[in-house]
């Protein structure tokens, strides 16, 4: 067992982090990776043999955030990491003033899109990569990051300001 928590001391940090992304609270995070982590303690002698252990993890993590998806509170609050989004989505955030703009718009988001996003710009996944963690195709992958990237330009887009004639 001294392997499970080797495994579990390298991994923890990231797996809260993307569980927080998905569902905007820190409690429901701590309470997915738990169940997570129990998940795979039970599984451990089968996952360790596995050539990616992580992925499997991811797996079942992400598993649990869709599933319960519905029922989670959307708390809003400070994100790190922002330097690491890549280009397409770095783009739309150039014009949010604040993390809590980006959080809430993020909120708008299906949880299926948003989690599509959090692993590739957040966790640097490839399309191949994400469409393991979530269980679908990369065709799956292309379509929820194209629609959650136009439905966050659609909700980051700068209001115009009324023009005034005299």
């Amino acid at each position: 067992m001294d392997d499970f928590n080797a495994f579990v001391a390298q991994n923890l940090e990231q797996l809260v982090g993307t569980a927080y992304l998905i569902t905007w609270d820190s409690g429901e995070a701590e309470d997915l990776v738990q169940e997570c982590l129990f998940k795979l303690a039970r599984r451990w002698p089968r996952v360790r043999r596995m050539q990616k252990p992580k992925a499997y993890a991811r797996r079942v993590l992400v598993n649990l955030a869709l599933d319960g998806s519905r029922g989670y509170a959307r708390r809003r609050g400070e994100l790190g990491g922002l330097s690491a989004i890549e280009a397409p989505a770095r783009d739309l955030l150039e014009g949010v003033d604040t993390r809590v703009e980006l959080l809430d718009a993020l909120a708008q988001l299906t949880a299926r899109q948003r989690a599509v996003l959090v692993l590739r710009y957040f966790n640097d996944l490839t399309e191949a990569q994400t469409a393991e963690a979530l269980g679908c195709s990369p065709g799956t992958v292309k379509s929820n990051t194209s629609r959650g990237l136009a439905r966050l330009r659609e909700v980051l887009a700068p209001i115009p300001k009324p023009t005034q004639e005299l």
